[in-house]
């Protein structure tokens, strides 16, 4: 269903971007107005009528595609089963997280554990007080 709706997006695009350059190819209702002094003659291209009905008829289907296109990409978008909540949904992320570190949690574990179990080991030197290690004045 993704790459359906991938499709459709390219689509869309595509049919945007023409249905833009067709509606500024078209001249307006004042463009008419100039045709009747003469300036008319650089629109015979696409014949006696102009270039009108052909636009218009092209910019129709156009934007009939559009409609239909957004209609399908609006439904294929409701049809994703989406999370009721945004805490619903960082909960299923953090389970999913955990499952994936559980090896490496539970290794660490055992780790500190091992530690925490150890004996501390035996002191080697003897410890002596400060007052050992001065040494003493002659008496006078």
């Amino acid at each position: 269903m993704d790459v359906l709706q991938t499709v459709l997006l390219v689509i869309q695009v595509f049919v945007a971007l023409s249905l833009i350059g067709f509606i500024l190819i078209q001249h307006g209702k004042g463009a008419d107005a100039g045709a009747a002094f003469g300036s008319g003659a650089s629109s015979t291209v696409f014949g006696s009528q102009g270039s009108g009905n052909f636009l218009t008829k092209v910019t129709t289907v156009l934007a009939a595609a559009f409609l239909l296109n957004s209609l399908a990409l609006g439904y294929l978008a409701t049809q994703k089963e989406a999370p009721t909540s945004i805490m619903q949904n960082a909960e299923v992320l953090g389970q999913e997280a955990i499952k994936k570190d559980v090896p490496g949690i539970l290794e660490e574990a055992a780790k500190e554990k091992e530690r925490q179990d150890m004996p501390a080991a035996p002191a080697t030197e003897s410890v002596t007080s400060p007052a050992s290690d001065v040494p003493e004045l002659p008496a006078n």
